[in-house]
């Protein structure tokens, strides 16, 4: 049913969403509270670079990041001549691709929640003497805990069928950097269309299942409240 190599482009795909969206909440989730509290007047050119990865195709942002990431390119011929290796081809090219291009689906998200509870619970908790710090912790992640679950399953999902972005960052190296959508494409490139829809309707399901699950907890969540 499932090869080998499909095993371990499927367990490397994992490991590249977890690790890629447990970086993006701890990176976006400050950004879209700034994003949502700022006044800044030019906070917009911040939005639209944020959102970027929306409407720029895959490859292009792959390959502009593949050039910064190459041994050629600022950042990997930094790293070169630190006494590293340059980060393209490499999982962990794979996990800096990622960030960047899932880095609206879980940054909109948070913003969005942090903008729909307002300012006045976190004026009460200021009169009752909450640090900022308190404030954010105490009272604003849990009134944006629905937007926290959406934007952790929506980087998850985005990034476990990402294509583009990985394929032009890190090739198709088995067990190194090929994950579970060029496993996919190799399949159905090389007319094995049993195995392309066994790998296909697996991921089909468990993007159903995880959907289903964020709307339910999404929707006890508002009743809660009500």
């Amino acid at each position: 049913m499932f090869a080998e190599q499909d095993i371990q482009a499927l367990w490397l795909s994992l490991k590249l969403a977890g690790l890629t969206t447990f970086i993006l909440l701890l990176l976006g989730t400050p950004l879209a509270w700034w994003l949502a509290r700022s006044r800044w007047r030019y906070k917009f050119l911040l939005e639209a670079l944020v959102a970027l990865p929306l409407v720029l195709p895959p490859t292009v942002l792959g390959f502009y990041l593949l050039v910064a990431l190459g041994a050629n390119g600022p950042i990997g011929g930094l790293m070169e001549a630190l006494g590293g290796r340059s980060l393209a081809f490499t999982f962990a090219g794979l996990v800096v691709g990622s960030v960047f291009y899932s880095l609206p689906f879980v940054v909109q998200p948070l913003q969005n929640a942090f903008q729909a509870m307002g300012r006045r619970p976190l004026e009460v908790a200021a009169t009752l003497g909450a640090s900022p710090l308190d404030r954010f912790f105490s009272v604003a992640l849990p009134l944006a805990r629905p937007g926290v679950l959406t934007a952790a399953v929506l980087g998850f999902a985005h990034t476990l069928g990402e294509f583009g972005v990985v394929l032009m960052i890190g090739g198709n190296i088995p067990g190194s950097t090929q994950v579970i959508s060029i496993a996919i494409y190799d399949h159905v490139e090389a007319m094995e269309y049993g195995k392309a829809h066994w790998i296909s309707g697996g991921l089909l399901l468990f993007s159903f299942l995880l959907l289903l699950a964020v709307y339910g907890l999404n929707r006890r969540f508002a009743v809660a409240r009500s």
